[in-house]
């Protein structure tokens, strides 16, 4: 039996969460993607295909208090700023995509 290296079983797990969930323009899509030093967050459209808005843990508002911050803060101060921008274009309601991570740690706090 082959060992399953981690990066293929998240991307079958993403895979498999993408085939359930899709945004609309009434309720666009919140994917995440975390490595290992940044956390990035982005609310998509996928009717059309754009990308409305998104923030990272590299954004100038972020960056310049992440010298002091956990990760998971770092990463809930992404998801309000995301929450920010979102509803400076009006969008209240999202669908989360957690793109194949456990829905734990900093993936939670961008999600609360």
């Amino acid at each position: 039996m082959a060992r399953v290296h981690r990066e293929e079983a998240r991307e079958r797990r993403r895979r498999r969460v993408r085939a359930r969930v899709s945004g609309t323009a009434a309720r666009p899509r919140l994917n995440v993607f975390r490595s290992l030093k940044h956390i990035y967050a982005q609310i998509i459209d996928d009717e059309r295909g754009h990308t409305l808005t998104a923030a990272s843990s590299l954004d100038r508002e972020i960056r310049a208090q992440s010298a002091s911050m956990r990760k998971a803060d770092e990463a809930a101060a992404v998801g309000r700023l995301l929450a920010q921008r979102a509803l400076g274009l009006q969008i209240a309601r999202v669908v989360f995509d957690r793109a194949g991570y456990r829905y734990h740690g900093r993936v939670r706090a961008v999600a609360d």
